[in-house]
């Protein structure tokens, strides 16, 4: 077996001990190098903060915090955990910082615990109109342990319905409130949920998952200013590893801190914590400032080609990273539209849209990201190519034939834009 490389001294020990799974993973760099990666929420990391996800802090458990450990030795894991804080304090202008969390969906755990009880009452974004799982779904223990309240967008712009946010605040004196989504395409007004929040006494909480890396990179407006506590993952935009993270007011710092452990977690993953720390040194660079902001040209550039194509684009367009795209003018389902441009080269998912007259499992929609495309090097010439590609993917992509030929010009257009190079 020939080996990369890109994984490091080590793969020939790999690919010699255990060559079934050395074999999958040239496997998934083969994917990733010649499919378009159009999930909003993927992303290339960097060769040096996959160095430090597999490093020997791997090694070390290290329940607690820097200089209160459960276990000795942990001199080392200290400092990494140190810097790591330090720099997300810099990087966001936060007055507390916690990269313990495993997931978003960890970070979104302790945040419930850290200001609320079971049976509280939290406001948060409707699924069907882009919110998360942990923002309430009835199968997530967020629906499942607390009285979740959900606001909307509204029907005519598909933007959040702030008079709506505001009203059901008052009938129902939440003690939290949750902004941020997963599936909505248009930036959030902080000042005016930090104003509702006020108003009913809540805790103002944002879920900045999907955007936290375009305010790394200082391409949108920040939460941090307004909000008690962020809570995100470091995988998407951010370009770090997969894993959560929660910035706060100082005052909240204690009630964090415990929420993670040991309320909701034993002991962080320490290479994953340097790896975090690895990616917010490179978000704090020039070079990324620039990226996040080609980032939201590109996904503006890509959702202008789809309306062109004949598709609609949800809330009339973009403000960051994803695009959220009614196909139904197309004739064919977000289900069926994410099979044939899966086997046509192009990896996007199926996606509900606001209304949406189709099932969860159906979907009206697709939604496109253009995180991992612009870590690649293309730009507003690929999107509208991009575009073009998915359309025809979409009409012709049940054709085994038409999809290989399609499959064919996607392999193409990702061999000009290279990830991790041979």
């Amino acid at each position: 077996m020939s080996t990369e490389p890109f994984f490091g001294p080590d793969f020939s020990a790999l690919a010699a001990q255990d060559p079934d799974i050395a074999a999958v993973l040239l496997s998934e760099l083969e994917r990733q190098r010649t499919n378009l990666q159009l999930i909003a929420s993927e992303n290339f990391t960097s060769p040096a903060v996959l160095a430090a996800l597999g490093s020997t802090l791997s090694n070390k458990y290290a329940e607690g915090y820097p200089g209160k450990r459960y276990y000795g030795g942990c001199e080392e894991v200290d400092k990494v955990e140190t810097i790591g804080i330090e720099r997300a304090k810099a990087l966001f202008g936060a007055e507390h910082a916690n990269l313990q969390p495993h997931s978003g969906a960890s970070a979104n755990v302790a945040v419930y615990q850290a200001f609320t009880k079971p049976g509280d009452t939290v406001l948060a974004m409707s699924l069907p109109h882009g919110g998360h799982l942990t923002h309430g779904a009835k199968v997530n223990f967020s629906g499942k342990w607390f009285n979740i309240v959900s606001y909307g967008v509204r029907q005519d712009n598909e933007l959040i319905d702030y008079d709506q946010l505001r009203d059901t605040a008052l009938e129902h004196k939440p003690k939290m409130i949750c902004s941020g989504a997963t599936a909505y395409p248009s930036l959030i007004d902080f000042e005016k949920v930090r104003a509702i929040c006020d108003e009913v006494g809540a805790i103002m909480w944002v879920d900045a998952a999907h955007f936290i890396g375009l305010v790394a990179g200082k391409a949108i407006p920040s939460p941090v200013p307004y909000a008690d506590v962020v809570s995100f993952t470091t995988h998407k935009v951010l370009r770090g590893p997969r894993g959560g993270m929660i910035v706060s007011k100082a005052e909240h710092a204690a009630a964090i801190d415990k929420a993670v452990f040991p309320g909701m977690q034993g002991g962080p993953i320490m290479s994953a914590v340097a790896a975090k720390a690895v990616a917010l040194k490179e978000c704090a660079t020039p070079a990324y400032q620039e990226y996040a902001k080609n980032v939201i040209t590109n996904a503006k550039a890509l959702a202008a080609g789809l309306v062109e194509e004949g598709m609609r684009a949800v809330s009339g367009g973009t403000q960051t990273h994803l695009a959220l795209i009614d196909i139904r003018n197309s004739g064919v389902s977000g289900k069926v539209a994410d099979q044939r441009c899966g086997d046509s080269g192009i990896t996007l998912n199926k996606n509900s849209i606001p209304y949406d007259p189709e099932s969860p499992a159906v979907t009206s929609g697709i939604r496109v990201g253009t995180a991992a495309t612009t870590t690649q090097g293309m730009g507003v010439p690929q999107m509208r190519e991009i575009a073009a590609l998915i359309a025809r993917a979409i009409k012709d992509g049940e054709d085994p034939a038409k999809a290989a030929a399609i499959r064919g010009e996607v392999h193409d257009l990702t061999a000009k834009f290279p990830v991790y190079p041979r």
